[in-house]
């Protein structure tokens, strides 16, 4: 036994699913219909369904092809100084003698004959005997 009448449920469900259909085939045939737009808006070769459209070789006036390299911004030579800058204040040597003592080098404590004998303390605290300078 067959019954041909569909049940309440499957009618309200089916006339929403007929207007859907209908809608995306219309939307599919405006799709196939059209031509795709390309951003070169140049001529192009139209190539069968789906719609595949192939850009020309050749830029049209106004369009140019992008560069094959970018080179990094040149900024130029960096700014001076102000004028408010000070370079760095020289340390001055000062002027006394030094004791070379072996490995070790000390300063003196008061001004001697160059060559006479002074000494500078070890590090186990040990006078060990040299020149001055």
């Amino acid at each position: 036994m067959t019954h041909t009448r569909l049940p309440p449920v499957l009618v309200r469900l089916a006339r929403p699913a007929v207007f859907a259909t209908i809608a995306c085939a219309a939307l599919l045939g405006t799709a196939i219909a059209t031509p795709a737009a390309a951003w070169w808006r140049g001529g192009g070769v139209f190539i069968g369904i789906p719609p595949i459209v192939v850009a020309p070789p050749i830029y049209g006036p106004g369009y140019y092809p992008p560069p094959a390299y970018y080179p990094p911004p040149y900024y130029g030579a960096p700014p001076p100084p102000p004028a408010s800058y000070a370079p760095p204040a020289q340390v001055q040597q000062s002027a006394g003698q030094s004791c070379y003592a072996g490995p070790y080098v000390c300063p003196m404590d008061h001004p001697v004959a160059s060559g006479s004998g002074c000494y500078c303390l070890g590090n186990d605290r040990t006078q060990v005997w040299g020149r001055a300078s």
